[in-house]
């Protein structure tokens, strides 16, 4: 029999959302934040020839500056105010996340609730702040380097860029977590949503192009569509893939009725880090390169330019530390939003016991070794997502933006934010029938 969810999600159709009030001021909100975003990445950075600067990245944008395009939403094409994105947000908080489990000082605010949180949030900011002014100097010296790319070179372009930049950060930043407060999905990942499905047109029609004239064969040409087709497909199975623990509760005694005991289960999904890996492992090999990519290689020791050309797109080196940053963080993510031990201790605590394990700390060890077990297939699933077609594109001359990245970025973010519409959709649904039930008591009362 269906659970009362299940009835009710079944129930959802358009009526119920038009009545849904809160649900569509959130909706509107959020389109609305997202059209600010998109129009900041069109006004240019003060003081730079666009001709030049266009010929400078025409060079390197199947390269890094390609990737680092393609999570701000083209804005760095564009030399935007919002050139930087939200990546040094994103980098800030990995290195909060893993200074949390190194200093005793920030784990034991990790452990007071909303409180701590805030605090860590206060500092994952300033640490925004800093690693974002450090590389808008870098690209301001970069900039200044290349050929006529700087009308006027010196320290006041150097000051105008960086807080030009900078402040671009940080509204991306604010903007991220009033979606996320007051509108629908997560800020940060829906930003970064809709610069890549912003520039999927264009991209369509830059490879319908290059297939007309020649650069790209017919058979490829057929090959891309049926080849992102089937990894979405891929993506979606994935993403809604379960390991469900079978949860039973004793019976229990109320008064002189004894009721029967209750099983449930515990959901643990093959891929609990979601999209965060690949997008932690593209800003940390994006933070180093992001000072050279418009500098020159004069004067630099051959063993250093021999390391960056080595982290081209496609090349190998960029290949295997991109598989291992990601299977890294599929692994640090899913300790982070997952513990097994709490896990056990609130199912002993509410009487629950997974049969055949004893409660409290065997069962948090039975929880951890499945949860383990399954995050190695997320990862090599995460891996085989980003890496096969990066590497079948970035060989063939194909845009990032109909990659693995991409598309998984785009499918997990979809399904995330539907599955919060449905949410909220079901919370009014809920909200109707109690109201009901009140005036029928209330009716009966009288």
């Amino acid at each position: 029999m269906a659970s009362a969810a299940e009835q009710l999600a079944s129930n959802l159709n358009f009526s119920t959302f038009s009545k849904a009030t809160e649900l569509k001021q959130r909706i509107w909100f959020t389109l609305g934040a997202l059209i600010i975003y998109r129009l900041g990445t069109y006004i240019p950075l003060p003081g730079i020839n666009p001709e030049a600067y266009a010929q400078a990245f025409e060079q390197q944008s199947q390269g890094v500056l390609g990737l680092f395009n393609m999570f701000a939403g083209g804005a760095v094409e564009r030399l935007a105010i919002f050139a930087l994105g939200i990546m040094p947000y994103i980098s800030a908080s990995i290195i909060m996340q893993l200074m949390t489990s190194v200093v005793p000082t920030l784990e034991q605010l990790k452990k007071e609730g909303e409180q701590g949180r805030k605090i860590i949030n206060q500092y994952t900011r300033y640490g925004t702040v800093i690693l974002a002014t450090l590389q808008a100097y870098g690209i301001a010296v970069g900039l200044e380097s290349g050929t006529n790319i700087v009308t006027d070179p010196g320290w006041f372009f150097r000051i105008s860029a960086v807080i030009t930049l900078v402040g671009g950060t940080v509204f991306l930043m604010w903007l991220g977590e009033q979606i996320t407060a007051r509108g629908i999905g997560n800020g940060i990942s829906l930003i970064i949503f809709a610069g890549i499905v912003a520039a999927l047109p264009s991209a369509i029609a830059q490879l319908l192009e290059q297939g007309r004239q020649g650069i790209i064969s017919t058979p490829l040409l057929i090959t891309v569509p049926i080849v992102a087709t089937a990894l979405v497909t891929f993506i979606v199975f994935v993403e809604r893939a379960q390991r469900r623990l079978l949860i039973q509760y004793p019976k229990r005694q109320v008064g002189n009725r004894m009721f029967q005991g209750d099983s449930s289960h515990l959901p643990l999904k093959l891929n609990t880090a979601g999209v965060i890996p690949p997008i932690f492992a593209s800003s940390l090999l994006l933070l180093p390169l992001t000072i050279t990519g418009f500098s020159t290689t004069e004067g630099m020791p051959v063993w250093l330019q021999q390391i960056f050309a080595s982290l081209g797109r496609g090349q190998p080196l960029y290949l295997f530390l991109y598989a291992a940053m990601i299977a890294f963080f599929a692994f640090f993510y899913t300790a982070i939003v997952f513990n097994p031990k709490d896990t056990a201790d609130n199912l002993k605590r509410h009487g629950g016991f997974i049969p055949g394990i004893r409660p409290g700390e065997r069962t948090a060890q039975h929880i951890d070794y499945v949860l383990t077990r399954i995050t190695v297939v997320g990862a090599l699933y995460l891996v085989f997502v980003c890496l096969i077609p990066e590497t079948f594109m970035s060989n063939a001359g194909i845009s990032l933006f109909l990659g693995g990245t991409s598309l998984l970025i785009i499918v997990s973010v979809t399904m995330d934010t539907v599955s919060q519409v449905q949410g909220h959709l079901l919370a009014h649904q809920y909200e109707g029938l109690i109201k009901k039930s009140r005036l029928r008591g209330g009716r009966k009362g009288r």
